[in-house]
């Protein structure tokens, strides 16, 4: 009896000790947890801007725009009349301009007119953060989406929005209007922070034929989907950048297919062009009028690719040569890009996305 007492001792000393220990790491792992999440080491709040974001700025577009709760795709029409609108600060959240409470849709207007003697090439909107979805048309047209809307929500709150505008939608005489459609799903929501304005970027490749913006969207897979002949009237339409997952697609992994039918304007007859496809998750193949132009990974043919990612596909540029006699200078052309993703994030994700001339990409270059 008395060696049985002094066995239970010693193991109950030994169960109180072990708790000692694990409470003592419990509370360690609190504290490094709560440590972590005031230095951002477990999670960002928001993803870092591209470098030199506020260079070369060629219009301030913060301070009061219109602003309307609910949701009217008419609203996106560049002769809207948005004289009823209330007025709000931009960058803010909505909830400290007087709309304290409300999620849901609501819409952003700015009319502003384009500064003289300035180039309308490469010129980007900055829209800072938005929470948590949004979608931006330049005089009607979408020129950027980020995040997913209802039915397929997903917020984008933590993306810092840099979206692309191409010359040919502004109008450099007269007035320009922005329209911002935006989700908020819980706490504040609306254009939060950043530096908001139109910013002329250097050193960047841009196309001499943008290619950016709705392209139709089918998932599967099937070889006569590259054909120019194809009738794709019955598949969706998708914005050209931004993964599909954000636009429908959240759980599609696998095989999709882009198309995007295209003239080549005046000037061009001579030239040699090269497609430009940005950056796509995972890998891809590229046909122009039927024609194979060029492919990122490793393809079988026949088979559903195993390998995938090996060379971090997914973050290559695409820029494939276009063979002679491939291209229609006279009329339309027919851009079909046969994806494949392994896993999560899928799709032509980020641009450049046209048609570029030979001489002005070795000149980048």
């Amino acid at each position: 009896m008395t060696e049985y007492y002094y066995n239970w001792n010693m193991f109950s000393s030994e169960i109180s000790m072990t708790r000692k220990i694990i409470n003592s790491a419990f509370i360690l792992i609190i504290l490094l947890c709560g440590l972590f999440s005031l230095t951002g080491c477990f999670e960002f709040r928001h993803s870092p801007p591209p470098p030199n974001y506020d260079a070369d700025k060629v219009l301030d577009l913060s301070g009061l725009w219109k602003f309307t709760i609910g949701d009217n795709m008419n609203w996106r029409m560049r002769n809207y009349d948005d004289s009823d609108w209330e007025e709000i600060k931009v960058p803010s959240s909505w909830e400290n301009q007087g709309f304290h409470g409300y999620n849901g849709f609501a819409w952003y207007q700015k009319s502003f007119s384009f500064p003289q003697n300035t180039s309308d090439k490469n010129i980007y909107l900055h829209l800072g953060y938005v929470d948590d979805v949004d979608e931006v048309y330049f005089n009607g047209q979408l020129i950027g989406v980020s995040g997913g809307f209802p039915p397929y929500y997903q917020t984008a709150y933590n993306a810092y929005r840099r979206y692309y505008v191409p010359p040919e939608i502004i109008n450099k005489t007269g007035d320009n209007i922005i329209s911002v459609r935006v989700y908020d799903a819980e706490l504040e929501g609306g254009i939060m922070s950043g530096n908001i304005g139109l910013y002329r970027a250097e050193g960047i490749l841009n196309p001499n034929i943008n290619l950016s913006g709705e392209w139709k969207f089918k998932t599967g897979d099937d070889s006569l989907w590259s054909q120019k002949s194809f009738n794709d009237s019955r598949w969706s339409r998708i914005f050209v950048p931004a993964h599909w997952e954000t636009q429908g697609y959240k759980d599609h992994n696998g095989f999709a297919w882009y198309r995007k039918s295209f003239t080549i304007p005046e000037g061009y007859d001579e030239e040699k062009l090269i497609l430009l496809l940005g950056k796509i998750d995972d890998i891809d193949q590229a046909f122009i009028n039927g024609k194979f132009v060029g492919s990122t990974g490793i393809w079988q043919e026949g088979e559903t690719p195993t390998e995938f990612n090996r060379n971090n596909e997914y973050l290559e540029l695409r820029a494939y040569f276009i063979p002679d006699g491939v291209l229609n200078t006279d009329g339309e052309n027919v851009i079909a890009v046969r994806v494949y993703d392994g896993f999560r994030d899928g799709g032509i994700y980020e641009g450049p996305i046209g048609l570029i001339t030979q001489k002005n990409y070795r000149e980048y270059w």
